[in-house]
């Protein structure tokens, strides 16, 4: 018999809707059985692809004997954290703090009135390793409860005005200089893998903030290290197991430090933000192999990650069949049957042998350099790139065949917006307009579909059910971040318009008044233990980085003070973290030299014809320190940058611009080019 999640719509909660636990969604109805019945509520946090919240839940969740003391015990809320990144961030929080590292699945135990008294991440069904087993956690906590009550209440309530009291933290604004950046770089050279790329040890996470910002640094003359470690990191990531050598696409982390073992699970806002670098790579320097992981990578979201209306769907799992990464995985033998003559040059490049590279199968990864193996070979290299890429194309199909991961086809606002700003600006840069198109049709899908009657956003849809939940500042930030980016790609006017009305309500009803930056939930949100704002920038960029960041670029093209005000105060309250915690801090680098780089403003002025080859001349290369606008001259400017820009001798003209101060305006193409190469 299904439990209370039978009306979600979120895919995680589903799959444990006929868990013999008594699962309720988080709400009003849990809390007030928790009060009603004295029990404290047992949280359950987690979401669709994350493995070992499945392990937990085939461990203890489908256990009839675990869940009748759940059930007799406990309310039980089952909670998907890319649904209520609040509730997620609130008690993650407190997690970290009573247990010193968190994780997915979050067990959290709350008192009924939402307060956390004890906490941990993944608990087995048998004690194992040290741990204990997670009925002897349910046992102890009901103990301590029933015989330790005012010590439980009273360790709760000085969690949660711990918690209250991080949130109204305000942080000292010290000016934002070049040397904030410079020590940023120096941390990050400290911490670099200069064999294998990346930072730190395993388990080794892309970072796509920190390479972005080490690509901003190379621009900015601060030698030829950013470059190397921005380059030796993406190739090393492309050419390992964590890149899907068939099919494209990034897995969410490697367990290993070469990048070879990935955690198969495979995330929209990974793709999004690697597509993005990844094409600023080949923008820097030119080299070919970028490019093809930006277009693989794009394709394969196109392929499998897009809903027919529009909207991107959230992750695909790490397991099929029960089984993690069973669906990536192959055998020698499965490869010699499927490729027959090219089968040994396959293996050879892709490092594939009877033994396996892992648990006995193998996982695909670059192991030999194509181009040099030709050489080898004295073969063709064109002949060989094109044998290789149908050998790829035959074992997807093969692989199609197999039993899919699980989809989890919820389609969030925020993780959109990541993925309308990479798709906007891959058709602009590659000239694909099928990417362009797939950009639109995704802004036209959320606005139709996420907003609510007063234009505010909404957090999360899936097909069949109506968009619910108030938006997070993620959810505007990011959306606004790639509605700049589309209205760059196509100065269709509407793009900017939405963007300045979602920056006008995220002022209104996120903004930190007090201490400066934007709180995490709406003023008008559900009343929760406290109300959360998180800094730092982990697998997405923090909303408050891209709050500021957006901000910055809609202040060059209106005008509009308080914007460039807000996202200036923002980033100066920062400083002393990017400096000292660089990888936490990416996209507040990012925000960083982008103001640092005194960035320009540039208009265009004429019939698209007309402004053609000026065009390829501000689009030429990757340049992060501009914002473009562009209109016909003909009608009311649609954008303050736009305005009083009249065609010079009634030619397609250029004005390039730095805080709204202008030089000579130019109709030549190589004028435009001189001007934008001046310091």
């Amino acid at each position: 018999m299904a439990n209370h999640l039978q009306n979600e719509t979120s895919p995680y909660l589903l799959q444990h809707v006929d868990n013999p636990v008594d699962w309720y969604p988080w709400g009003e109805e849990a809390m007030r059985l928790a009060n009603e019945q004295d029990k404290p509520i047992l949280l359950s946090i987690g979401y669709a692809a994350c493995h070992w919240c499945h392990v937990m839940a085939h461990e203890s969740f489908e256990d009839e004997a675990t869940a009748a003391q759940m059930n007799a015990e406990f309310i039980n809320v089952k909670v998907d954290r890319e649904e209520r990144p609040d509730i997620d961030s609130i008690y993650m929080q407190a997690v970290n703090a009573m247990v010193g590292r968190g994780g997915w699945p979050m067990t959290v135990f709350l008192t009924p009135d939402g307060k956390p008294f004890y906490a941990g991440t993944y608990f087995p069904d048998e004690p194992r390793h040290g741990m204990p087993s997670f009925r002897q956690i349910l046992t102890g906590v009901t103990q301590a409860w029933q015989r330790d009550r005012e010590n439980v209440v009273g360790s709760a309530s000085e969690v949660a005005e711990q918690l209250q009291a991080l949130s109204g933290v305000g942080f000292e604004e010290q000016p934002l200089d070049k040397e904030i950046l410079r020590s940023a770089l120096g941390g990050l050279g400290q911490r670099f893998d200069a064999t294998w790329g990346g930072f730190g040890e395993a388990p080794k996470f892309p970072q796509p903030m920190t390479i972005e910002f080490l690509l901003r640094e190379s621009l900015r003359g601060e030698g030829d290290h950013a470059l190397e470690m921005a380059e030796v990191t993406l190739k090393k990531m492309a050419e390992g197991g964590m890149y899907d050598q068939i099919g494209g696409g990034f897995a969410r982390y490697s367990v290993d430090h070469r990048w070879l073992v990935p955690h198969f699970e495979k995330m929209l806002y990974d793709n999004a933000q690697l597509a993005r670098v990844y094409l600023h790579a080949w923008q820097v320097t030119g080299n070919d192999f970028y490019r093809r992981i930006t277009q693989e990578t794009l394709d394969y979201v196109l392929r499998e990650m897009r809903h027919e209306d529009g909207g991107f769907y959230s992750s695909q799992d790490a397991d099929s069949e029960g089984v993690e990464g069973k669906f990536y995985v192959w055998s020698a033998a499965q490869i010699r049957e499927a490729l027959g003559e090219d089968a040994d040059t396959f293996m050879r490049i892709y490092g594939v042998s009877d033994e396996g590279n892992w648990e006995g199968h193998n996982i695909l990864n670059l192991h030999v350099d194509p181009k040099g193996l030709a050489a080898q070979l004295n073969v063709d290299a064109e002949d060989l790139d094109t044998r290789m890429t149908e050998a790829r194309a035959k074992l997807y199909a093969l692989r199609s065949k197999r039993i899919w991961p699980g989809l989890d086809d919820k389609i969030l606002t925020s993780w959109n917006g990541l993925m309308l700003a990479a798709f906007a600006e891959a058709g602009q840069a590659l000239g694909r307009p099928d990417y362009i198109d797939a950009a639109q049709s995704n802004a036209d899908f959320l606005h139709r579909t996420m907003r609510g009657d007063s234009g505010r956003l909404l957090r999360t849809w899936k097909a069949g059910s109506d968009a619910k939940y108030n938006a997070y500042l993620e959810d505007y930030a990011f959306l606004v971040d790639g509605l700049l980016a589309l209205y760059e790609a196509t100065f269709e006017t509407r793009w900017v318009d939405w963007a300045r009305e979602l920056a006008e309500l995220m002022l209104a009803h996120f903004r930190d008044s007090k201490n400066g930056g934007f709180f995490d939930t709406s003023n008008d949100h559900e009343q929760l233990i406290h109300r959360p704002k998180d800094l730092q920038d982990n697998a997405v960029p923090s909303g408050n980085s891209m709050a500021a960041g957006a901000l910055m670029r809609l202040s060059l093209l209106t005008g509009n003070g308080e914007y460039r005000q807000a996202a200036e105060k923002s980033t100066a309250t920062m400083s002393k973290f990017m400096s000292q915690y660089p990888s936490g801090f990416g996209q507040w680098l990012n925000v960083a030299s982008f103001i640092l780089g005194e960035p320009r403003e540039i208009a265009l002025v004429g019939s698209h014809k007309e402004l053609a080859p000026l065009l390829e001349v501000v689009r030429d290369g990757y340049r992060p320190f501009q914002v473009v606008a562009a209109g016909s001259g003909d009608e009311p400017a649609p954008l303050p940058l736009l305005e009083n820009r009249p065609r010079v001798d009634g030619k397609g003209t250029a004005y390039v611009c730095r805080q709204f101060l202008c030089q000579a305006p130019v109709t030549k193409p190589q004028e435009l080019a001189r001007q934008l190469e001046s310091p």
